[in-house]
């Protein structure tokens, strides 16, 4: 496969194929190391579509071999919220798949360029995303596209990413 073969789209979360694909390749993601190494429970295999499409600050961008949609190479989802400070929409990256045979091939640059397009149509002022400090080809490829730790100040410090799980 080229580079210049790579089929990039937003997703139609009603296309039965967008649907079936997206949840493949999210499972995929999830079972890779980097993803937490467990597939996605059968709850979220059977729901996730529908709750994507119910949100409508959400969006996915799909990436294939052809034009036909045949063959799934990658997936990133999004989910708009708000920056304060700048008082306009952000997009941050919530999930990047690019499936294993097809890393290196700069798939994820494709999609990344269609998710900046549809951030900038939303009037979008930045994308944010997490990266695991141990995945290095993830931190070049975003190093690669402009993206940056946050900090306001280098005194204080870079901002870190924390959760807690709520019941």
């Amino acid at each position: 496969m080229s580079a210049h073969a790579v089929h990039v789209c937003r997703a139609d979360y009603a296309r039965p194929r967008h649907a079936q694909v997206l949840v493949e390749l999210l499972d995929a993601y999830a079972q890779d190391p980097m993803g937490g190494g467990e597939s996605l429970s059968d709850f979220a295999k059977q729901n996730l579509v529908a709750c994507l499409a119910a949100r409508p600050q959400a969006f996915s961008v799909l990436a294939f071999a052809d034009e036909d949609e045949t063959q799934p190479l990658g997936l990133i989802n999004c989910i708009e919220g708000f920056s304060t400070f700048a008082c306009r929409p952000l997009v941050n990256v919530h999930d990047v798949v690019v499936l294993p045979a097809y890393r290196g091939q700069r798939v994820a640059e494709h999609m990344f360029a269609c998710a900046q397009a549809i951030a900038q149509e939303r009037g979008a002022c930045k994308l944010t995303l997490e990266v695991l400090s141990g995945n290095a080809g993830a931190l070049r490829l975003y190093t690669r596209l402009g993206f940056a730790q946050y900090q306001l100040d280098p005194a204080a410090g870079s901002a870190q990413f924390l959760q807690k799980w709520l019941d």
